[in-house]
């Protein structure tokens, strides 16, 4: 059983940058593809960010291309979705997500949640 906590988030304006964190109390974090993902108000849960085992691959949602970056520290069992240039359509809960499944971008392929963390961006 994999927990994950996520922290970081906050209220922000359009424009500014915000790092979201999410901790692993999994030893073996190593082993599993990291993702990131959010649910706006009202709507269905969204990939944003996966990363690979060992970092060295990344995906991500069209939005979020060249604004967000996806990162991991597996000696920390932490993962970190650094986001700049935030809009207002960002705005959402944040939720780390661990699985086994390569490439994957789909909720029901990650088995293991956090709680969320809410990002508010302001106009």
């Amino acid at each position: 059983q994999v927990q994950l906590v996520e922290s970081g988030g906050g209220l922000v304006q359009a424009g500014d940058s915000l790092r979201v964190s999410c901790a692993a109390s999994e030893g073996s974090f190593s082993r599993y593809v990291m993702g990131w993902f959010r649910q706006p108000p009202g709507k269905e849960r969204e990939f944003v960010a996966s990363i690979s085992y060992s970092g060295d691959f990344t995906d991500y949602r069209d939005s979020v291309k060249g604004r967000f970056i996806i990162s991991r520290d597996n000696a920390k069992n932490t993962v970190y979705l650094q986001m700049n240039s935030l809009k207002p359509e960002d705005s959402a809960v944040y939720y780390c997500a661990a699985t086994r499944t390569i490439g994957s971008i789909w909720v029901r392929e990650y088995d293991y949640w956090g709680q969320g963390t809410q990002v508010t961006v302001s106009s």
